[in-house]
């Protein structure tokens, strides 16, 4: 089973203004995604799939803040959703957002680790 880090996401209360931060500050290419109130943050140039071409590196998204999505979250990549939080939730683990469909590109959810602190799971159904 992998579970490689493969994503980040920003919370911001002025997406706007952190868009600007970013790309500004770091060179960072933010993209609007239509129909969503998201937007893909690129570190480094990706390919036709939207994997970073740089092996190691890896591109994130930024959204409004929520109560689900405070503070910076790290996602990591699994091969099973709902399999990885079953094992979190037995670790002491609490799911916070259930498994959730991400249209064309897969599934994410989040949980709060032993720690408190909150990560994100990723499932892509481009495999």
């Amino acid at each position: 089973m992998k579970a490689r880090v493969s994503h980040f996401e920003i919370p911001a209360e002025k997406v706007d203004r952190a868009r600007k931060f970013y790309s500004e500050a770091f060179g960072w290419q933010i993209t609007p995604v239509p129909d969503m109130d998201y937007n893909m943050v690129g570190t480094v140039p990706s390919d036709e799939k939207g994997m970073p071409k740089e092996c190691g590196a890896i591109n994130g998204g930024m959204m409004k803040r929520s109560t689900d999505v405070k503070h910076p979250i790290i996602s990591i990549e699994v091969d099973d959703v709902e399999e990885s939080l079953r094992k979190v939730k037995n670790l002491g683990g609490k799911i916070t957002v259930k498994k959730t469909a991400m249209g064309e590109y897969g599934f994410f959810a989040y949980f709060e680790d032993s720690e408190g602190n909150t990560m994100g799971l990723y499932e892509s159904k481009r495999r």
